[in-house]
């Protein structure tokens, strides 16, 4: 009991300490703030502008520079004031979460180190220690004994005398734990057993020992964690980046950036780093990175319209689409693109027509001929050139043009305005009064300029190569791949040609064509890299095709790589084959990459992860945390009628103690049925692939849209052998069934899946 009020003496310390600070900072952001507005108002001011001699202009570029300098400085030192503010407020409800006696060896006395969110200081005393600082790591890493842990002059090592956790809230310890766990059940029993609400949170107060290893990893170029569903994957890697941010003092966080399933995603984890104190990386979907690329082109089809096809397309369609998409997704199909870009120096580029006012000006046959009468160079600098002929003779072309009666035509209807602007130009330039000749040839050039804009940016912009042809070249004629393509192609070949060049004919690119033309397209434009992001991270990673990865690798030469996945959640076909990311470590090569396994499932009560780790191959290596809970639950009923009554009523049960209920479906369409029979019930929400934001209460959702996210309750909307029958959708439903946190119940209409012959079992 002594220590107890010991520990809240200190506490109360630490609380006026802060509360001292944030009075002194709200103060300081308040001072900083006029500043910054005051600077603003008065910034022209303070200026002298003046150009009239060189040294004018010079001292007016001085003064310019001098009050640009002295507003970042005011606007950094608010920005830096207010962040700090922001961090004490959020410590002012838990200022810190665990402490470690520490005796460093060569001292006599351990130091006792309190670990938070955030580094306090008194003075030169320093009251809590960051989670991220290196000492921090003994806390994470070490049961009482020798410990060490590493700096930048190098390891410190020691000996672990106590570790204590505690519960804090508004200023009181509500308990403390004398452990020698990295985390004490006690406070990971609370943390887990609590209602999810919109965002996910951070864990540092719950990070595992083998959590902290992906944190803090900081070796080679490639971090792979393969997971468990609800081993804390994200949670971890976000972590990662709070702990990047916090070590690189000089990487900021828009040089990161994060690739996520989708947008309900990125609305679900926007929290986390906030609440660290750190700004959120850049956050994007694959599909929105491919649409910036490609959509003024083609309409693009996006990762669920590819899953959705296959789920309701016919037997055979479905296997050749199937085909189609392994095919296309292998790092054999990236060699072939490779192979056949290089094929390209010598023959096989096509070209638009330059067209000018509905007639050619440049025939195709003319680019075609100047492109391949140098063949010395690489494609992207002998375009460089090609662009620089073709200006040449677009400005011959305009010479040309000025005196067609059309542009006597287009004068006339110039404004007053544009006449003025030509007439003072001719004056300043001549210094005398212009002649009438001179006037109207300076408006024809202004007409003939104005119209042959567009089509210079149009060559700028290597439009007139014609990508589509040159893509869809691969797949007219179905034996041509071959001499680019090492082994047999598939024998849904033809068929597969057919289906692609029926889409790109329809000016629609399919998923898996996204990646290679884009692909194909930079090996002859000249890769658009990346060089400003510094760490890349792929979360749900098993949905990424070995094409993607090689394509992200170029794209972002200068970053290194986290990827995080499940196998047992890949649910896109071109992963099905696939068992573990192995194959990744090609990317960089073994010695720069390291693959992380996490086996501990953290997500679901003990009872729910029992049953669904029977659904998958080798779940049994999937280890559960002891959280005590209802077992799932088989509801079988005869219609759909029975099947709405059924959900109606057990949704008003479950409202009364969770507040996430998710009905999960095998599919968008599933979805649309679900949500139109359901709709009666209150604040019912369907979520669609266009969904931006993750909410509370009940939601319909296809299963797809709901990886990386976690309910309280789930319902399985149709659980039947006819639903989930087919072998290949185990996965899609191991994954519906993974996102429960407390409650999971299962319906079918009829038979149930043959995936559950097995899971039901004690």
């Amino acid at each position: 009991m002594k220590e107890r009020e010991q520990e809240q003496a200190r506490l109360d310390r630490v609380m006026e300490t802060i509360t001292e600070q944030i009075h002194m900072l709200e103060k300081e952001t308040i001072q900083r703030r006029k500043e910054v507005i005051d600077i603003r108002k008065h910034f022209w001011d303070d200026v002298k502008v003046n150009t009239d001699t060189f040294d004018d202009y010079l001292e007016t570029i001085i003064g310019l520079r001098q009050q640009a300098q002295a507003l970042s400085v005011s606007q950094s030192t608010h920005r830096h004031a207010f962040k700090k503010l922001s961090t004490l407020r959020r410590m002012q409800e838990v200022p810190y979460f665990g402490r470690i006696d520490f005796l460093e060896e060569g001292t006599s006395v351990a130091e006792q180190i309190y670990i938070g969110i955030s580094t306090l200081m008194d003075g030169e005393n320093i009251l809590i220690y960051d989670w991220r600082a290196p000492i921090s790591s003994v806390y994470y890493d070490y049961l009482l004994g020798p410990a060490e842990y590493m700096t930048p002059e190098g390891i410190v090592r020691g000996l672990l005398e106590k570790k204590w956790q505690y519960m804090i809230r508004g200023g009181v310890i509500e308990a403390m734990f004398d452990t020698s766990l990295t985390i004490g059940d006690e406070i990971l029993q609370q943390v887990l057993g609590k209602n999810t609400d919109n965002y996910m949170h951070n864990i540092v107060a719950s990070i595992q020992q083998e959590q902290n290893r992906i944190i803090r990893h900081d070796r080679g170029k490639l971090l792979i964690v393969q997971g468990a569903a609800g081993s804390g994957k994200t949670s971890a890697a976000l972590q990662r980046v709070a702990y990047l941010l916090y070590k690189y003092r000089n990487m900021t966080s828009d040089q990161i950036i994060l690739f996520s399933p989708n947008s309900m995603f990125n609305h679900y984890v926007s929290n986390v780093l906030p609440e660290l104190g750190e700004e959120n990386m850049q956050q994007v979907t694959f599909q929105e990175y491919l649409n910036h690329r490609l959509s003024s082109e083609f309409q693009i089809e996006g990762p669920y319209e590819q899953m959705e096809d296959v789920l309701t397309a016919s037997d055979d369609a479905a296997e050749i689409r199937n085909a189609s998409i392994r095919f296309k997704a292998s790092a054999r199909f990236f060699e072939t693109i490779k192979a056949y870009s290089r094929s390209l120096q010598s023959a096989g580029m096509l070209f638009k027509d330059v067209v000018f006012r509905g007639k050619p000006i440049i025939t195709a046959k003319q680019i075609e001929e100047k492109f391949y009468s140098d063949t010395s160079t690489r494609l992207p600098h002998r375009l460089e050139k090609l662009v620089e002929w073709l200006m040449k003779q677009v400005d011959e072309v305009e010479k040309w043009e000025r005196t067609k009666p059309w542009v006597r035509e287009e004068m006339e209807l110039l404004s007053n305005e544009d006449c003025q602007k030509v007439y003072a130009h001719l004056q300043k330039k001549r210094g005398f009064e212009a002649s009438f000749h001179a006037y109207e040839k300076a408006l024809a050039r202004l007409v003939v300029q104005r119209k042959m804009k567009p089509l210079r940016q149009w060559i700028r912009a290597l439009r007139f190569i014609d990508m589509k042809g040159i893509y869809k070249q691969l797949f007219v004629h179905p034996m041509l791949i071959k001499q680019w393509m090492e082994g047999e192609v598939p024998k849904e070949w033809d068929d597969i040609c057919r289906l692609t060049v029926n889409m790109l004919e329809e000016g629609k690119l399919c998923y898996e064509d996204a990646t290679p033309y884009l692909f194909l397209q930079e090996l002859i434009h000249g890769f658009q890299t990346n060089l400003s992001i510094k760490h890349v991270f792929v979360d749900e990673a098993q949905d990424y095709s070995p094409f993607q990865f090689e394509f992200l690798k170029r794209l972002f030469p200068s970053a290194r790589m986290t990827v995080l996945g499940d196998f047992n959640q890949a649910i896109f076909v071109h992963a099905s084959d696939m068992v573990d990311f192995h194959t990744l470590t090609n990317l960089y090569g073994s010695d720069q990459t390291e693959i992380i396994t996490l086996t501990r499932s953290y997500r679901s009560t003990k009872p729910i992860i029992e049953f669904t780790r029977r659904l998958v191959p080798d779940g049994e290596r999937i280890i559960a945390f002891e959280r005590d809970g209802e077992r799932p639950v088989l509801t079988l009923v005869g219609n759909h009628a029975e099947l709405h009554r059924s959900i109606a009523s057990k949704v008003e049960d479950l409202r009364k103690q969770y507040h996430t209920i998710a009905i999960i479906c095998k599919s968008a369409a599933e979805s649309t049925l679900a949500y139109e029979s359901l709709r009666h019930l209150e604040g019912i929400k369907l979520m669609t692939s266009e969904s931006t934001s993750y909410e509370q209460g009940v939601i319909v959702i296809p299963a797809y849209l709901a990886k990386g996210i976690e309910f309280d309750a789930v319902i399985i909307y149709n659980a039947s052998a006819q639903v989930y029958g087919d072998e290949r959708l185990r996965r899609l439903f191991y994954t519906a069934c993974t996102r429960a946190m407390h409650y999971l119940h299962l319906y079918s209409v009829g038979e149930p899946s043959p995936f559950l012959h097995h899971a039901e079992r004690n």
